[in-house]
């Protein structure tokens, strides 16, 4: 009877991991709608190759080198981890990943549930580099972020490294993917520069609209919905009271904080701008559901919708100091997943009594110092070698012919013309 009950606990647990890890996939197409809809329209075609390549080559460099990086070869307490490839030939239960000795499910559905954020980490950054860099510069990038930069930081954390034993608390990974992917990208940009016409001699910045707000606003609600996976994947089993109980609290949180996030976001912005922003709306409720990711479990619904409330208000002072700094990012990723993931990361202290505020200050300058140096050396590499923008006259046209050779609106480009 015990090793019945085993079985289906297992069987249960490893199809939760799966259908949980389908959500996150999911995800994909919410970041590519999402910054299809905020480029302009001269550059949809090569955001959107971009997140179906960036997407491929993680889950091939997670395979090879990442998983094996960030779990298999982990030392705990350590920095180094022991270098292979690969995620193992076995899949029995005495060979899959175990919790505390009884938590078991299958090996692959683990890697298929942690890929999707590998995914996500570079999808952040796509966003924020869009239409000025080179397109094969960044799926360079990609393979270094994906299969070394990312997994390491990633050891250090989940896998049980210095950053998990200086105290440092993540649940679904406000830091480990999110601020993670924002360093990525601020390094980016700061060796990209602005767009051409983004900002005037004195200053001030220009608004260049995206060319779809109902693609972007789908890629929005596709994102939040996603989100359940993200988070509620996380809590890693669904099999007894307890962990299911623990699931609808995630859930019910991860859902109030984005709630939360899209109000404070809105409010603030009507305020500033005299008008209802939809963009700043939009990511506002990315802010409150990248908050709450670092700890959706431990608070109450109300406290939560404060998380998310707060990081949609931080999220719209970011993107205007960002704008006064002359940090060009299209869609607003640094802001939505870098300050708001730090937000996320201190505010698990006000909840959880095991969280250390000493231990949540390791953990964002542990991954924001390696992160941000280890991609500006990449990125400047890349920029020695192959460069990583684009000629002044193909940002002019669009990358979408330069880069791919086809419009995403070839009718309406001649319709317009």
């Amino acid at each position: 009877m015990e090793d019945l009950l085993t079985q289906t606990n297992y069987a249960l647990d490893t199809f939760y991991f799966l259908v949980m890890g389908a959500l996150v996939m999911f995800m994909a197409p919410g970041f590519a709608m999402l910054e299809a809809g905020l480029v302009r329209a001269k550059n949809t075609s090569e955001i959107l190759l971009k997140n179906v390549a960036l997407f491929g080559i993680a889950c091939i460099m997670y395979l090879l080198f990442g998983y094996y990086i960030m779990y298999l070869g982990a030392v705990e307490g350590g920095v180094i981890p022991d270098f292979g490839m690969l995620i193992g030939a076995e899949n029995t239960v005495e060979e899959t990943l175990a919790s505390d000795g009884d938590i078991y499910y299958s090996a692959r559905s683990d890697y298929f549930f942690q890929v999707v954020f590998v995914a996500t980490a570079m999808s952040i950054v796509s966003g924020a580099v869009a239409e000025r860099m080179k397109l094969w510069a960044f799926l360079a990038f990609a393979v270094v972020m994906t299969g070394l930069i990312y997994p390491l930081q990633g050891m250090w954390t989940w896998g049980g490294g210095w950053i998990a034993a200086a105290g440092y608390s993540d649940f679904a990974g406000s830091g480990i993917v999110h601020m993670c992917g924002a360093s990525a990208a601020l390094a980016g940009v700061l060796l990209l520069g602005a767009r051409k016409g983004k900002y005037n001699t004195d200053g001030s910045a220009n608004a260049l609209p995206g060319a779809n707000l109902p693609l972007a606003t789908l890629g929005t609600f596709i994102l939040w919905f996603g989100w359940f996976g993200f988070n509620g994947g996380s809590e890693l089993m669904t099999s007894n009271i307890d962990e299911a109980n623990a699931v609808a609290q995630v859930f019910v949180n991860t859902n109030i904080a984005a709630c939360g996030g899209m109000v404070g976001a809105l409010l603030l912005a009507k305020l500033i701008f005299g008008k209802a922003d939809l963009t700043m709306a939009l990511n506002g409720a990315l802010a409150g559901l990248v908050a709450i990711t670092a700890d959706p479990l431990s608070p109450a619904a109300e406290w939560a919708m404060l998380i998310g409330l707060a990081g949609g208000i931080l999220v719209v002072f970011s993107i205007v100091g960002l704008d006064k700094l002359k940090i060009d990012d299209p869609v607003g990723a640094i802001s939505v997943h870098g300050v708001a993931g730090i937000w996320g990361i201190l505010a698990v202290v006000f909840n959880n009594s095991e969280a250390t505020i000493g231990g949540q200050l390791v953990g964002i300058l542990g991954i924001f110092g390696w992160t941000f140096v280890a991609s500006l050396i990449v990125w400047g590499i890349l920029k020695a070698t192959m460069g990583i923008r684009v000629s002044e006259e193909e940002e002019y046209e669009g990358v979408d012919i330069s880069e791919c050779g086809v419009e995403a609106y070839p009718d309406f480009a001649k319709s317009a013309a």
